[in-house]
């Protein structure tokens, strides 16, 4: 389980493609060793299981499931990803429960530039836009942010320029893709009301 506050970032250096999944290699600053292979890790808001590092190279197994949910399965070598290490019992939660668990890829639609602040405008697919709630927690590349409106086609996003400057939004453009985890909060209500019926 995550928060959604960034303080890391990593590199992705190297990719293995397979059949079904893939290996990557992150280089990141994170403080792991052989010691903390098995501990899970938010890479772009999706919880990979470290199965091994060295030299501050970390290397994930990727299931064909989490490369066809995520925007994983267009991964380049040299892109930049958000990263997080699981809440600790007792930690501050600054953002929200974040599972890690991908609900679906967004596609930048807009951003602008107001004042010092960015305002994103993200489309998804249909199916999904009916757990969106306005001033409802969602996790876009593991970074948890507020949705500020809800759309036609999506939703827009405020990030101030914190957040901007630290994470992997700075390197984004109109049509770039991103990882969105909806609230699950938002999730299990709109589930239990439609059971009720």
């Amino acid at each position: 389980m995550f928060n959604g506050i960034i303080f890391n970032q990593g590199i992705i250096k190297k990719i293995i493609k397979r059949d079904k999944g893939s290996n990557i290699f992150i280089n990141s600053n994170l403080k792991l060793t052989k010691k903390n292979v098995g501990v899970s890790v938010s890479s772009d808001g999706v919880c990979l299981t470290l199965i091994a590092v060295k030299n501050k190279l970390m290397e994930f197994y990727l299931s064909d499931e989490t490369i066809q949910r995520s925007k994983f399965k267009f991964l380049k070598i040299d892109d930049k990803i958000n990263l997080e290490l699981p809440i600790k019992y007792g930690q501050k939660i600054s953002g929200h429960i974040c599972q890690g668990h991908v609900d679906t890829i967004g596609k930048i639609y807009a951003i602008k530039k107001i004042d010092k602040s960015y305002l994103f405008d993200f489309e998804i697919i249909k199916k999904e836009r009916k757990n969106l709630i306005e001033k409802a927690s969602i996790c876009i590349n593991g970074i948890s942010l507020t949705i500020s409106k809800v759309t036609k086609k999506g939703f827009q996003v405020w990030v101030i320029p914190h957040t901007f400057k630290i994470t992997n939004l700075s390197t984004l453009r109109k049509n770039s893709l991103v990882n969105i985890e909806i609230d699950i909060l938002s999730k299990y209500v709109r589930n239990y009301f439609n059971e009720k019926k």
